[in-house]
């Protein structure tokens, strides 16, 4: 039974490409406006600008599965787990640069009540 346009059905066919190029504006527009400030740890700037690479790296390797291995990169493990790698060492760098951050904060006010 068809309720709605939105059934689940008609969701499943939508094409999520184009809804994922443009997800990359927003990201940039934040990456722009990120560089300018001076609240966010140059560590973890890095790492959000590695979140580019994990893109990237996902769109070749999601190529790749289709290729040579006629599936989805969700049904190839292997380079599913190489690409989301990548994203696991963005985030790395941006806990560090935060907890940096967090940890010169500490120092400084334990510095200041001494």
């Amino acid at each position: 039974m068809n309720i709605s346009v939105f059934s689940l059905d008609s969701i499943g066919r939508i094409d999520p490409s184009p809804f994922f190029v443009l997800s990359l504006i927003p990201y940039l527009v934040f990456l722009r406006y990120a560089g300018k400030t001076k609240a966010i740890p140059k560590i973890s700037f890095i790492g959000f600008k590695l979140t580019l690479l994990f893109v990237f790296m996902t769109i070749v390797f999601a190529i790749i599965a289709q290729i040579y291995f006629g599936d989805e990169l969700t049904n190839v493990d292997v380079l599913h787990g190489l690409a989301e790698s990548f994203l696991t060492i963005s985030d790395a760098f941006v806990v560090y640069g935060f907890v940096l951050m967090l940890q010169s904060f500490k120092n400084n006010t334990e510095v200041k009540n001494s």
